[in-house]
């Protein structure tokens, strides 16, 4: 594609000249060329994209999961906890703790946070604010392991590089695996625990092949197509 048709910044543009944007790669190669390209002035978010065939419109094939990122997700996160012991949860490092107090603080509107971590029986409460949470995806849930009667170890996994993920209404995936910091082995390794537990999410209800494609790319760069074809064994 020459150069002038290219819209974006001189640097995006000369990303672009870089990498050869029709092949496909696989993932040790994409994040060695992603380290290649001419990076921002802030640590980008290195995410990985994957578009499936699912049909997003059925409840059997809906694609949401967590992991646990081998090297972090390199983000400083933000975590609030709804339980009545406060001082555990912000012994263990939690941002913010409480129920009543904390509760009517998200009722007004607040949500300066990337985690929110829920006691079972807090859950009773917390409900209360599902409105404000759940369009921001910030609803405590038992199956993404923020709903859990042992604070400190949540805690922990989701400052030690826990990321969540989730299909959007188009069967898009988007997963946090790093910033551009990382080394390209620490990238690889990341991406490749992501695709991992993509995978394993895949809904029971699908048959045939399950990603359709794939890129991984910074928030300033191009996006690099992966190579999807040995990811779609059933």
């Amino acid at each position: 594609m020459p150069t002038q048709q290219i819209k974006g910044s001189k640097r995006y543009r000369k990303a672009v000249e870089m990498a050869d944007l029709t092949k496909t790669y696989s993932v040790a190669e994409a994040s060695a060329l992603l380290n290649t390209l001419p990076k921002a002035k802030f640590d980008e978010t290195v995410e990985l994209y994957a578009h499936l065939t699912v049909d997003p419109r059925k409840s059997d094939q809906m694609v949401r999961g967590t992991l646990q990122l081998p090297n972090g997700s390199g983000k400083t996160v933000r975590v609030i906890v709804f339980t009545e012991n406060p001082d555990e949860a912000t012994a263990a490092g939690a941002n913010e703790a409480g129920l009543d107090d904390l509760i009517e603080k998200v009722e007004g509107g607040w949500t300066d946070f990337d985690v929110a971590i829920a006691t079972t029986s807090a859950m009773k409460s917390v409900r209360k604010v599902a409105r404000v949470l759940g369009p921001r995806g910030l609803m405590p849930n038992p199956k993404s392991g923020t709903v859990t009667d042992d604070i400190p170890a949540a805690i922990k996994e989701v400052m030690g590089g826990r990321v969540e993920f989730k299909m959007d209404k188009t069967a898009n995936v988007a997963i946090v695996i790093g910033k551009r910091s990382f080394t390209a082995e620490q990238i690889t390794e990341n991406a490749e625990a992501a695709i991992d537990a993509l995978v394993k999410a895949r809904p029971q209800a699908t048959t045939g092949k399950f990603i359709k494609s794939m890129t991984l790319s910074a928030t300033m760069s191009p996006g690099i197509t992966l190579d999807a074809a040995g990811y779609n064994k059933n």
